[in-house]
């Protein structure tokens, strides 16, 4: 097997991070070398690592100038093995199934033209066997079905469903996130990881790097970074690489900041792979983050944490008009 190190970017998350190690004791397959790449602003994470001892572990406490997921990312990049030939990142709140490493890491023996490799969560959606029924209210790939959220059924009334599959960008953006590729065992080509359950070959560092664009908690950093290196080659899925993520509130934006992200980051991406999109693609892009928007909004109405979704929708609603004057720069 290759070698292959470990980056993990924390922020202010002890106890799901002693977790995640835990799971990565209990591999099959184990990192050459370990990096936590601390952006907190106290010492509880120092703390809990020097209580509970890791083998090939490496501590780094980050200051401002270093803090946020992209910045911190290209931190530890600077720090891997020199031996290994694969650099792994993981989200502070996965929890790993014992082979995860092992499946990972044989993808690029089994696809030698891969730059990349995802892994695959477990815990999100429930998959069953297709019934074969074409049914509106669910969704199906490879043999597999699942419930269609509702977003993509009110989409589907209005003509907005993606025209990509599961793990491609549409050419008007929002498209269907890896949650869309079934449990199948097999190994999809995709130009979209998950930047929290991604792996690469340390090699695409010398030329590329995660763009500082996406500051602090980083929304779609990982969508930007996949996108350019899906340019220059393969990039993979392994469904047998699995996990659970089990998303952790403490350390993540307020609700406004997040709803800004959700547009201003999720136009950014869009414009990454589509510089000169057509004017069909642009009416569309501009229709599904409204119609999102409205949505998000409804759900101060039909759930009970009301405050979180208006202040969610008001963000995206500022973000919205602030593209019409202030469209962010793509970095080429």
């Amino acid at each position: 097997m290759m070698a292959f190190s470990l980056i993990i970017c924390t922020y202010m998350r002890p106890k799901p991070l002693l977790a995640l190690l835990q799971s990565v004791k209990a591999q099959t397959l184990y990192p050459t070398k370990i990096l936590i790449i601390d952006g907190s602003i106290n010492e509880e994470t120092d703390i809990v690592l020097k209580e509970n001892p890791f083998k090939n572990l490496h501590y780094f406490k980050v200051d401002e100038t270093n803090r946020g997921l992209t910045k911190q990312r290209n931190f530890g990049i600077k720090h891997v093995d020199e031996a290994s030939e694969i650099i792994c990142f993981l989200d502070d709140d996965i929890i790993l199934t014992p082979t995860y490493f092992e499946a990972l890491i044989q993808t690029y023996s089994l696809k030698p033209d891969a730059l990349a490799v995802g892994g695959y969560i477990t815990n999100e959606v429930d998959w069953n066997v297709s019934d074969n029924k074409n049914s509106n209210t669910k969704f199906y790939y490879d043999g597999w079905m699942r419930d269609e959220p509702s977003r993509f059924k009110i989409r589907r009334f209005f003509g907005l469903l993606p025209d990509a599959h599961p793990g491609f960008m549409p050419t008007f953006s929002h498209g269907r996130s890896i949650g869309f590729l079934p449990p199948s065992g097999q190994i999809y080509a995709v130009e979209q990881l998950m930047g929290g359950v991604s792996s690469y070959r340390k090699e695409i560092f010398k030329s590329l790097s995660f763009s500082t664009y996406f500051e602090g908690y980083g929304l779609y950093e990982d969508t930007d970074f996949s996108l350019r290196l899906a340019k220059t080659g393969k990039l993979y899925v392994n469904t047998n690489a699995q996990l659970a993520h089990h998303h952790d509130g403490s350390g993540r934006p307020n609700y406004y900041k997040y709803g800004k992200m959700v547009v201003r980051n999720g136009w950014y991406v869009w414009r990454v792979k589509y510089p000169n999109p057509t004017f069909k693609a642009r009416l569309k892009w501009h229709a599904t983050a409204i119609l999102l928007t409205k949505i998000r909004l409804l759900n101060v109405i039909t759930t009970s944490k009301r405050k979180e979704a208006f202040t969610e929708s008001l963000g995206r609603m500022v973000a919205w008009f602030s593209l019409i004057f202030n469209a962010p720069k793509v970095e080429s």
